[in-house]
């Protein structure tokens, strides 16, 4: 055997040790996550993450390989969110609500906590359409949008284990819901007319708000929806005065107590 065949099978050892360690580190993975439902404990855990991130800086402080290393790091992290997710969520999560009840934020951290991928439909239906929301209710109706969104929802199911974020109004078309639930949870975010109207009130492309941006009329428009919106809900989340991660961990826990039953 010359030199370089021999370093070809050290290569090949080493290759072997990488696939054993990264077995061995999703079985652990595993073990995690049927311990912290086991005792009750929250699954989402930034804080453990960062304590993770920092140690891995430290070790490879000065190494030659550093950025290399970290960036293979940084897809094992990807592939863990990812077990985690499918082990949690078979299916797709799909956020309802009024405006800025805080389906986009919500819908952004659990892609990211959990590399999920994430649909804003607005914004796919924005890109086909070539025209913002505003444009597309102001040049073909409202009704015209709402078809776009069964349209999109129903290819949607072909997907799974994705976070949906709808549009504020696409829960109150029958049809929508009856697709949004063949592969999917449906979670509704909801908060108070203020606090909705703190988080729009610098928005100017709402068109369903026409201009009148103010605390009656969100609030008028929001009891005028609240039925279909609660009637579409598998889970519903209030969120007013609560962090993003406080969001999040109670929806985990209601969908998993879901999925329990």
């Amino acid at each position: 055997m010359n030199d370089l065949e021999m370093y070809r099978e050290q290569l090949a050892i080493c290759d072997d040790k990488i696939i054993d360690a990264l077995m061995e580190r999703n079985a652990v993975i595993e073990k995690i996550m049927a311990y912290k439902e086991t005792y009750g404990m929250p699954v989402l855990q930034p804080a453990q993450e960062e304590k993770q991130e920092k140690r891995r800086k430290e070790k490879l402080a000065g190494n030659k390989y550093q950025e290399e290393i970290q960036d293979v790091f940084k897809r094992i992290m990807r592939n863990s969110k990812r077990i985690q997710a499918r082990k949690l969520f078979h299916y797709n999560i799909v956020l309802i609500g009024f405006m800025g009840a805080g389906k986009s934020t919500i819908s952004d951290y659990l892609s990211t906590m959990f590399a999920m991928r994430l649909i804003e439909m607005d914004q796919v239906i924005e890109e086909r359409e070539e025209m913002s929301i505003s444009d597309i209710f102001a040049t073909y109706g409202e009704e015209y949008f709402r078809s776009l969104e069964t349209k999109l929802l129903k290819e949607l199911q072909n997907t799974n284990n994705c976070v949906i974020s709808c549009g504020g109004g696409a829960a109150l078309k029958e049809e929508n819901v009856k697709e949004m639930k063949k592969n999917g949870r449906v979670v509704l975010l909801t908060a108070s007319p203020q606090t909705v109207y703190e988080r729009v009130k610098d928005c100017d492309d709402r068109p369903i708000l026409d201009g009148r941006n103010n605390v009656e009329v969100i609030a008028e428009m929001m009891e005028k929806r609240r039925e279909k919106y609660e009637a579409a809900a598998d889970v519903v989340i209030q969120t007013d005065h609560k962090t993003v991660l406080q969001i999040c961990e109670e929806l985990i826990t209601k969908l998993m107590e879901l999925n329990g039953k």
